[in-house]
């Protein structure tokens, strides 16, 4: 089970858009951006930038052939600002130079003058002034309203869950060059090439088909590169056909930080009525969700916030309610989760809480609502191989969580300045996009003369694995050595009309595309076997282990003369293979549907230390049982498991954008913005796959991986919470994440 990429990463001999070789005359860009976060161009005077040694060109929004339009979802984003800015770090202008140096030094001559507006950086005031990018969102389930008055308990509380900077290693970046016709040929930094090719063709106005994208892989995306890529690769396809040059664009560090968006922050209102059993009997939700300046895709990840308002539970009352709020801080964008965390963190706090106010712990309520087979969601799909149950158990069970509580709560009673808590995340989560017309992908599969293989999909390679799973699954069709397979760069001319590689859909859609295939090509290979063989029914024809076989006996004619073979009578042996998620639909107008194609579950025990007189903390371990189905590669997605854990916690934790009065991002470099590192990893992770549980909608029975894990990250906010509630018991919590040292140091320390 090799994963090529993993080789060449740890060689150093992968290659991103900038280690690709440029042509002589190449040209570099760099983006002038406002240093304001609101107000009006009264006018921009780039006559020094121009008399700069080596400046070619100053690209603004009047030199754009098409339109100034780079919205997705909805257009409300200008490539470069014309007449307001709505945000510090919006792009105003493009400086294109022989040299990165000679560029910058353009950009920095450059003057803007603004005519300052008040800014709002708050989605409750975006909210009160009627500042939203779409109207309210509500997904309901039962009688809420008229269910309060069965409830024993009602407990109300509000949440804040930051933002959280992607800090993928390869930052943003483009190289494009034109080519004959009047056409581009654009290698981009992207997980949506099709959405790249798209948008210069609107902003370029030339047709899609004279726009090549290009993909050779991403140093990690995590949802940072699904849109907000888009912008970096139509500047540069713009400046290489206005100059008739090749241009790179490859941004800063600290620059990708300050003007590219982030993990929507989040604060809500919580309403949760329970009875005296425990059972959760109505919950009822509001979010405000910033959005930042544009749309980018907040209304989808809007969307997957409800539609995992309940996460892993069973409530018959539900209703929630969603607010996107338009802000001057850069457009938020995807992150892994796409808004499902946001929700969950809301749910969990809200269990928290009541299980303070009745007097258990927060497992007995979480055990008593988790889905069972058939419960309705919110939004009217059913629960279909629902394992809430059965990996909660499991986990209980298999890391024996009454010794966990045991040896904490004598540790606690031990040590009166250290104290443990733990806590218990169980998890829910759709797998599809939720816009239904995205769940499609395609493949092409050529078979060369040697028996070599190359495969060309709409998957994006990011360090996530999906080209070792692909890898994996035509392996398998084909029974062949992996070595064989080459997964080919994602590009718009080999497969075009493409959904990002997104929403954990990558192995899924873009797997059984290649399944698909390679079976189209296999079966013409069985006939021509067969008629070699002289065997008369082809359905005793098979291929194993690079073999063809006669009712599973080896013969004499292997892969390579079969292949040679299909050649000479002119058998075809490539093909083309489109797959669409089967069943699934979504009405927005009731918010009901089946909008899913399955749901991954799992539980996670994290155990956590504080040191209550500095306020620092220690995960202490994270032991998981995870619902994954049949693992198309155990490797990689162990892999995955751990690094969405260990991300998840950062974002609980350390990780906390601040910004300052004016809208500049203070923590814009790894001195100020703390990520998990291996000193503040868990000293521990165990992951148990939970067994004899495939799935039937997955490619051989496997289920997704890259955004379900991230979730557990979510227990060590409570597992923290929990060890600090056990030196101050009778102090009040305010869910406000990421919990940071200091924020720990204040709630110990504070007379709040």
């Amino acid at each position: 089970m090799k994963s090529y990429d993993s080789i060449q990463h740890v060689k150093g001999e992968s290659k991103f858009v900038d280690d690709i070789l440029t042509p002589e005359g190449t040209l570099y860009g760099y983006v002038f951006y406002s240093t304001s976060a609101h107000g009006k161009i009264k006018k921009i005077d780039f006559s020094d930038a121009l008399n700069i040694l080596g400046v070619r060109a100053v690209i603004l929004a009047s030199d754009i052939p098409g339109e100034n339009q780079i919205g997705n979802v909805i257009l409300d984003e200008e490539l470069f600002a014309s007449k307001e800015v709505h945000y510090v770090g919006q792009p105003v202008a493009l400086v294109i130079a022989e040299t990165k140096i000679q560029a910058h030094k353009g950009a920095k001559a450059i003057k803007l003058e603004i005519d300052e507006r008040q800014p709002i950086f708050d989605p409750r005031e975006a909210f009160e002034k009627g500042n939203l990018i779409v109207p309210p969102r509500i997904f309901s389930l039962g009688d809420v309203d008229g269910t309060w008055k069965d409830c024993d308990y009602i407990i109300e509380g509000r949440t804040e869950s930051g933002s959280q900077e992607h800090l993928y290693l390869e930052t943003q970046g483009c190289f494009a060059y034109p080519v004959e016709g009047g056409s581009v040929k654009i290698v981009s930094s992207t997980q949506g090439p099709t959405t790249v090719q798209k948008i210069a063709s609107r902003v370029l106005n030339i047709p899609m088909n004279k726009i090549e994208v290009d993909v050779p892989r991403l140093g990690g995306g995590f949802g940072g590169k699904e849109d907000q890529a888009t912008p970096w690769a139509v500047m540069t396809a713009l400046a290489a056909i206005k100059l008739n040059k090749p241009v790179k664009l490859i941004l800063p560090r600290q620059e990708d930080m300050r003007v590219t968006g982030k993990r929507h922050p989040y604060s809500s209102d919580f309403k949760i009525g329970l009875n005296k059993e425990g059972k959760i009997l109505a919950y009822e939700v509001v979010y405000y969700q910033n959005a930042g300046a544009a749309a980018d895709l907040s209304t989808a990840i809007l969307e997957r916030t409800l539609f995992h308002a309940a996460n892993s539970y069973y409530i018959p009352n539900v209703k929630a309610t969603a607010y996107s709020c338009k802000t001057n801080l850069p457009p938020f964008t995807a992150f892994r989760g796409f808004g499902g965390p946001q929700a969950m963190f809301v749910i969990e706090s809200a269990i928290h809480k009541a299980a303070g106010v009745i007097g258990v712990e927060p497992y007995f309520i979480q055990k008593k609502n988790l889905l069972k087979e058939d419960d309705e969601f919110p939004y009217g799909q059913r629960a279909e191989n629902c394992h809430a149950l059965k990996s909660y158990d499991d986990a209980e069970a298999r890391y024996d969580l009454g010794n966990i509580r045991k040896e904490i709560d004598e540790f606690n009673s031990r040590n009166i300045l250290v104290k443990k808590g733990f806590a218990l995340m169980p998890i829910c989560f759709g797998i599809s996009f939720t816009s239904t017309f995205m769940n499609q992908a395609s493949a092409l599969v050529h078979v060369y003369v040697d028996g070599s293989v190359g495969i060309g999909t709409a998957a994006v390679e990011m360090g996530q694995g999906v080209n070792a799973k692909i890898t994996s699954a035509a392996s398998c069709v084909f029974s062949i050595n992996p070595d064989r397979i080459k997964i080919q760069s994602t590009n718009t001319s080999r497969v075009a009309n493409t959904s990002p590689t997104a929403a954990s859909k990558g192995a899924d859609l873009n797997g059984f595309a290649t399944i698909d295939a390679c079976n189209l090509i296999l079966e013409r290979l069985k006939k021509v076997a067969a008629d070699e063989l002289s065997v008369t029914d082809v359905g005793t024809i098979s291929i194993q282990d690079e073999f063809v076989c006669i009712d599973n006996e080896p013969t004499k004619l292997s892969w390579n003369k079969l292949i040679q073979l299909a050649y000479f009578k002119r058998v075809s042996l490539s093909a083309q293979a489109h797959h669409s998620t089967p069943g699934i639909f979504f009405d927005r107008e009731k918010s009901k549907g089946k909008a899913f194609a399955y749901h991954v579950y799992g539980t996670a025990i994290v155990e956590a230390t504080v040191d209550c007189l500095r306020g620092t903390y220690e995960i202490d371990s994270v032991k998981v049982v995870h619902d994954l189905g049949k693992s198309l590669h155990p490797v990689t997605d162990r892999g995955q498991t751990e690094g969405g854990i260990v991300q998840g916690i950062g974002w609980m934790t350390l990780e906390e954008i601040i910004y300052d009065l004016k809208g500049k991002l203070i923590t814009d470099a790894l001195s100020t913005y703390k990520v998990p590192d291996i000193y503040f990893a868990p000293k521990e992770i165990q992951i148990h796959f939970l067994e004899d549980e495939p799935n039937p909608y997955g490619p051989f029975q496997s289920k997704a991986i890259g955004e379900p894990p991230f979730m557990y990250g979510i227990g060590a906010y409570f597992a923290i919470i929990n060890a600090m509630k056990t030196f101050c018991p009778e102090k009040t919590i305010k869910y406000n994440a990421p919990i940071t040292n200091e924020k720990v140091l204040m709630w110990l320390h504070s007379n709040d």
